[in-house]
């Protein structure tokens, strides 16, 4: 027991136990193992005998002999600041203890109906839920070690007397509020055990974490399903007033008359918008509907700003075969400067993850965007979460009827490679982590686009613009640049690339 006197005064006295409790136990046990030859007779010192230590019974010194039952764990004779510093200890080094015993450990501390501090308490139950496996067993321990198991999980599952009860008598729905039907009230019903708790438990954090682009991919076939009578027969007559208004002051009104049905409380903007179709209005009508929509009392940044993007002009722009009206796009420019957020979900996302990939013309409004209305810090964070961030970080809001025209992922063209070299021809300071993603885009394209001329351009403003930051890819660049024959073509800009190749130590 005295080996263990030093750790316990760090738990006692130190302003920072959980740092020096470590230390001394890694230099305890190398001390122990070279020195256990002389003496082998000795316990040894190491993490799992500390915990053995904590949990060995012992005697309480101020009570009579009485039955194994009432006997305590070491821990729990230690000062209540001790026992929260140990356990908080065993939160942060937990990953080099047995995971079973740590759990045993807590819930003996949790269970038994003691009355424990309440921030051992919290150590304790801290200590539970960082610990990978949880189960419902240690419930037995709060006194219902004495019910019969099988009769608890048969109440668990049962339906309730009074539903059971009114199933038996009843034919249509049980509840006339709620869709659920007698047939639904059935044994088959979904129960969380000990055995599939972990399962469930992770399918409802993924359903938790949806993003504004799951969040609007609920069915369209039936978009009125949720919408009150009267709101969809007033978003229909809209529907025809957006094709038919020929001056603006007929337009201001349809912009009021648009904004009330959408913001009316209760209501979901994007079917009410899927209803009115304001993407179907001529350009000018659409430009002035994008300036007048937001009133500029709504609060919310990427609510209803987003909504009004995706719903006026990102159809407009996604289906582009020629140039975006002049217009159109200065209307959108001067909403983006104003929203930026709502510009980055609700246009420039979903527009750059076109399913067919973006063209020219696509480009084109993209570039303007980054370009008038973002700060370079604001594009250099947009292009580390495009290429670099994980599938669920990409959040854009559409409506569901264009949901097909979206994916999930980039779609590589020679289009999208210009943008990326306007991108750097605007100076933007792209992060290490975008730099490694085009690199590994340029080593899989190389081939394919091996006579592209577009593709040997970007190639020269990367190593151009990024030339520092390439020296870990020095290798896999020269072979990039060995399979795009179009640099031969490129006369003094692929001479200026191979001395750029030269002088940065990339050949």
């Amino acid at each position: 027991m005295e080996e263990w006197i030093p750790l316990l005064d760090i738990f006692l006295k130190s302003p920072s136990p959980e740092t020096e409790a470590s230390l001394w136990l890694d230099e305890a046990s190398i001390s122990f193992s070279s020195s256990s030859s002389s003496s082998s007779s000795s316990s040894p010192i190491n993490r799992s005998s500390f915990v053995s230590l904590l949990k060995k019974q012992c005697e309480p010194i101020d009570q009579s002999p009485s039955p194994s039952s009432n006997k305590v764990m070491f821990i729990e004779t230690l000062p209540n600041m001790v026992q929260s510093r140990i356990l908080s200890f065993l939160l942060y080094d937990y990953q080099r203890f047995c995971g079973k015993d740590l759990v045993w450990l807590a819930r003996e501390m949790l269970g038994g109906g003691k009355g424990v501090d309440f921030w051992v308490q919290r150590a304790a139950q801290n200590l539970l839920d960082t610990m990978p496996e949880r189960k419902f067993n240690w419930i037995s321990r709060l006194d219902l070690g004495s019910a019969d198991e099988d009769r608890i999980v048969e109440e668990f599952d049962s339906v309730p007397d009074w539903l059971t009860e009114k199933k038996g008598g009843c034919i249509g729905a049980i509840l006339p509020w709620l869709p659920v039907s007698c047939a639904d009230v059935g044994s088959e019903t979904l129960v969380v055990d000990s055995c599939n708790e972990e399962d469930l438990m992770s399918q409802g954090r993924e359903n938790m974490e949806v993003d504004h682009r799951e969040a609007v991919d609920d069915d369209d076939h039936e978009i009125n399903v949720a919408l009150q009578p009267d709101v969809h027969e007033m978003a229909v007559n809209l529907r025809a007033k957006v094709k038919s208004c020929e001056s603006t002051s007929e337009v201001l009104a349809l912009c009021d008359e648009i904004r009330k049905l959408c913001l009316g409380k209760g209501r979901d903007c994007l079917r009410v918008l899927a209803l009115v179709e304001p993407w179907n209005a001529e350009d000018e009508t659409a430009a002035v509907l994008l300036s007048n929509l937001h009133s500029g009392s709504e609060e919310e940044e990427i609510g209803w700003p987003s909504q009004i993007l995706c719903s006026t002009v990102l159809p407009k722009f996604l289906a582009l075969e020629k140039s975006a009206s002049r217009v159109l796009m200065s209307a959108a420019v001067e909403f983006c400067k104003i929203h930026q957020r709502a510009g980055e979900y609700g246009l420039v996302f979903p527009m750059i993850l076109r399913k067919e990939g973006i063209n020219s013309f696509i480009c084109e409004v993209i570039a303007r965007v980054l370009k008038e209305c973002w700060h370079l810090g604001h594009i250099s964070a947009f292009c580390q979460k495009l290429l670099c961030g994980r599938t669920e970080e990409r959040k854009f809001l559409l409506l569901p009827c264009h949901r097909d025209l979206i994916s999930d992922d980039l779609t590589w063209n020679e289009s999208l490679f210009i943008l990326f070299q306007n991108i750097l021809t605007h100076d933007v300071p792209l992060t290490q982590g975008s730099v490694d993603c085009l690199v590994s885009k340029v080593q899989e394209m190389a081939e394919r686009y091996c006579k592209s001329l577009k593709f040997g351009n970007f190639l020269l403003h990367f190593i151009s613009k990024c030339a520092t930051m390439l020296h870990a890819h020095k290798y896999p660049l020269i072979e990039s640049v060995k399979c795009t024959n179009s640099l031969v073509s490129l006369g003094k800009e692929g001479m200026r690339l191979n001395e750029m190749c030269s002088s940065e130590g990339l050949h």
